[in-house]
């Protein structure tokens, strides 16, 4: 068995690692980390536990959680994990953050898009982004895993495909976001209330939301130049899901055929990415609970430009379900385990 531990387990991210791995047939929860709630019973916190989880909160010591430990996630905010982090703790267990302390390899870039010193730079070359579709191998061996951001994930696997094989051009990439509520996170917010969001969208962090940097990294790599493009997400009145729609020139005339071949080329094999039927938009209703991105994509050849979708769960596929399939990968384990579920609908 794998004796995992979650630090931050009451959050929304937390809660969902809880119940995701309490149907992992080779897992075992040891420990129930919470700063707000310790000593508290687990299921008062979230009822849906009541007789499934008896195990009270206990705090973020991580040095303690590593001796009973074989892996420990990091559902935090940023620079936490960063601040606990030691070679003590890496030696004892591995370790999977669903922060953004380890996202990003230059540290003065995240400095200054998350506006806080990191405690922790010496671990930032090591860090394996946990994107399992694109980096599988190195999580294999990895000790250290930044899993990705919900909007950087559904992003990256929806154009990473036409960046990577130069069908497209990376300086014209445009992405439009849509979220449900959840991915700001359980803490009480003015913003968040229900009479602020019920009825009502809005755009929030135009021209300056932190995932930015983390999407042009990845895509960079992908493009093999430095990738600078426009991010903006929206807040819309759903508990979960994320909708990107992408948009970005084309270098050349192609036909759907071939950027179809492009995309089922990278995702044929993948559980987890479903290439959807022509003219078929995906939905976040369609992944809701689920650990799938669907994704398609539409030309236009009017204005010479293609069209990129994506849809997913972002507290699964982009938080708990993603760090589930990293951690999976990390011991050797089948990548799908706890996670073969059908998304609910509807």
């Amino acid at each position: 068995m794998i004796r995992a531990g979650i630090i931050g387990a009451t959050g929304y991210a937390g809660g969902e690692l809880v119940r995701l791995l309490m149907g992992h047939k080779d897992t075992e929860i040891v420990w129930y980390g919470s700063r707000s709630y310790v000593n508290e019973q687990y299921a008062s916190i979230y009822q849906n536990m009541f007789q499934i989880v008896d195990a009270k909160c206990l705090d973020d010591n991580m040095e303690e959680l590593a001796s009973c430990a074989d892996v420990i996630f990091t559902a935090t905010p940023q620079g936490l994990c960063a601040s606990l982090l030691n070679e003590e703790i890496l030696s004892r267990a591995k370790v999977i953050d669903l922060s953004a302390d380890f996202r990003l390899k230059d540290v003065k870039i995240y400095e200054e898009w998350y506006k806080i010193q990191h405690k922790a730079p010496q671990y930032i070359r090591e860090a394996v982004y946990g994107l399992c579709e694109i980096n599988r191998e190195k999580i294999k061996n990895a000790r250290l895993v930044a899993n990705p951001g919900c909007y950087p994930t559904c992003s990256t696997l929806s154009i990473y495909p036409l960046v990577k094989e130069r069908l497209i051009d990376p300086a014209t990439i445009i992405i439009d976001a849509k979220s449900g509520t959840s991915g700001a996170g359980r803490g009480a917010k003015t913003d968040n209330l229900y009479c602020e969001v019920n009825e009502n969208i809005k755009a929030y962090g135009v021209a300056g939301h932190r995932h930015t940097p983390e999407i042009e990294e990845q895509l960079g790599y992908a493009a093999g130049e430095k990738v600078t493009l426009n991010f903006t997400p929206h807040l819309v009145p759903m508990n979960r899901g994320i909708l990107v729609t992408a948009y970005a020139s084309l270098k050349k005339e192609v036909s759907y055929e071939e950027v179809k071949a492009v995309y089922d080329q990278y995702y044929e094999q993948e559980r987890f990415v479903r290439v959807l039927p022509k003219d078929v938009c995906p939905q976040t209703k369609w992944v809701e609970g689920s650990n799938y991105v669907d994704v398609n994509f539409k030309i236009d050849p009017r204005t010479n430009r293609v069209i990129m979708m994506g849809a997913m769960d972002n507290l699964v596929k982009g938080a708990a379900g993603q760090a589930v399939q990293n951690m999976n990968l990390m011991f050797g384990r089948d990548e799908s385990e706890g996670l073969e579920f059908v998304p609910l609908f509807p």
